[in-house]
């Protein structure tokens, strides 16, 4: 007969978790009032309508363009709401207004603290993800744009009619025409900026003359 069940049955008689159903009520309810780890992120005795609001200054922050990116926005505003909570519960600890035994109190202390720690490496975890893949799609989408302005400039100079959607890009034409328009003003002021700030000063007069002729 294996001694693991018996050193088990031994183990639970000292088992130091509440027995009585007042001791079980309140243990319960400290599992519930921080909800930390919940399902949930919006606790029953929140404000559901400050929680979407929280939500959605994420969500105008970072302005998520793909499904990933909106989880990862999702899971920002889940984490930072959780990590506010923090505080709050701590200030009602020491305060006493729980009412708790002090070893109760300190141990549910350390537990908050342990959670803090947990829920600002998934939040930087996150915001480092999220920073990591839209900075790419940026970079990707900056150089398809400037491909696509650039085909679009040699069918107006040959001038035969073309279609984005045929090579391949999702970007409308009026998208491409102003990314273009842009390029173009980019050009032109690298191209004054040089005569400006980087020509010797002996030659700035002459390129003046040269260009009011």
């Amino acid at each position: 007969m294996s001694a693991i069940p018996a050193i088990n049955r031994i183990n639970s008689q000292h088992s130091t978790g509440p027995r009585s159903s007042n001791g079980k009520q309140r243990s319960s309810r400290n599992a519930l009032r921080h909800g930390l780890t919940a399902a949930s992120p919006v606790l029953p005795t929140e404000d559901r309508d400050a929680y979407e609001s929280h939500r959605r200054a994420f969500l105008d922050e970072y302005q998520p363009a793909t499904p990933t990116e909106t989880q990862l926005v999702a899971e920002l505003a889940d984490t930072s709401w959780r990590l506010n909570r923090i505080p709050l519960l701590e200030a009602r600890l020491i305060s006493g207004a729980d009412s708790l035994p002090i070893v109760d109190a300190h141990r549910l202390l350390a537990s908050l603290n342990l959670q803090s720690t947990r829920l600002s490496r998934q939040f930087q975890k996150a915001l480092a993800t999220l920073r990591e893949i839209q900075s790419d799609r940026r970079t990707l989408e900056k150089r398809e744009l400037k491909e696509a302005a650039s085909l679009l400039e040699l069918h107006k100079h040959k001038g035969t009619p073309w279609d984005p959607a045929a090579d391949g890009f999702v970007f409308s034409k009026q998208k491409i025409e102003h990314h273009a328009a842009l390029l173009m003003r980019q050009n032109e002021a690298r191209h004054i900026a040089y005569c400006r700030f980087e020509l010797p000063p002996q030659l700035q007069p002459a390129l003046a003359n040269a260009a009011t002729a």
